[in-house]
């Protein structure tokens, strides 16, 4: 499917979706989505469809999916405060360490992708002023270039580094969304163990380990337990 097609059918969709025709937009959103396609823009109006037809779970996925392309996508981030509060579980979150709260407030603003580019750019603007310091003839403008053109070295080292972080985190941090509408989670992978406690749709999981058809999943709070695999859906974007 070319990319004008493509274009045609997200308009088409956009256009039921202020139609309020919000079950037919969503099902073009999907079929894009099967294509391929991967963007900010797409979950974040998949998310809107859902939100619209009361489908919680849907909802906050497909938001939780638009900040993971794009962590500053405000609409997004917003809507997701909105769709969390059609959920049913209040779950106290374990208190955050100094360092996990800085890793919160500024870099987890940038996706790994992001942080990429940064880098990027930082080293062609290192570059840049290494080659104004070494063509320059004035000492003054020499200083000035050295020094700035070694910041800017800094600067990328600390992005390269968070970079990496960020990326093997996202590889090794599996999360998923509760998407059935009630479940009770065991204390071992089989459904004669017992019961430690009860979710509900829409709640965001860190999955631990898969064992057959069967997750171990941690909440916000602490508590782990296990939970079949049909009633999770993974926040994956491949």
């Amino acid at each position: 499917m070319t990319a004008q097609t493509l274009n045609e059918l997200f308009d088409k969709a956009n256009e039921q979706y202020r139609n309020e025709k919000y079950e037919q937009a969503l099902d073009i959103y999907k079929s894009i989505e099967k294509q391929g396609v991967i963007s900010t823009e797409l979950y974040y109006n998949m998310g809107n469809c859902s939100y619209k037809l009361n489908k919680v779970a849907p909802t906050i996925y497909y938001y939780e999916k638009a900040l993971m392309i794009d962590p500053l996508n405000e609409d997004a981030k917003n809507n997701l405060v909105f769709a969390k509060r059609l959920t049913i579980d209040n779950i106290e979150e374990l208190p955050k360490t100094i360092m996990q709260k800085i890793d919160n407030s500024f870099i987890k603003k940038l996706s790994y992708n992001q942080w990429a580019v940064t880098s990027v750019i930082l080293s062609v603007l290192g570059s840049a002023l290494f080659l104004f310091f070494y063509f320059s003839n004035k000492p003054t403008k020499k200083r000035l270039f050295f020094i700035t053109s070694l910041f800017s070295y800094f600067l990328l080292t600390l992005s390269l580094i968070i970079t990496i972080k960020e990326y093997n985190e996202n590889s090794s941090n599996l999360e998923a969304i509760i998407f059935s509408q009630e479940v009770s989670v065991k204390d071992a992978p089989t459904n004669n163990n017992n019961e430690v406690f009860v979710l509900h749709e829409g709640t965001k999981v860190n999955v631990l380990d898969t064992i057959d058809n069967w997750s171990k999943i941690r909440i916000t709070d602490g508590k782990v337990g296990w939970i079949l695999n049909e009633n999770i859906k993974l926040l994956t974007l491949f």
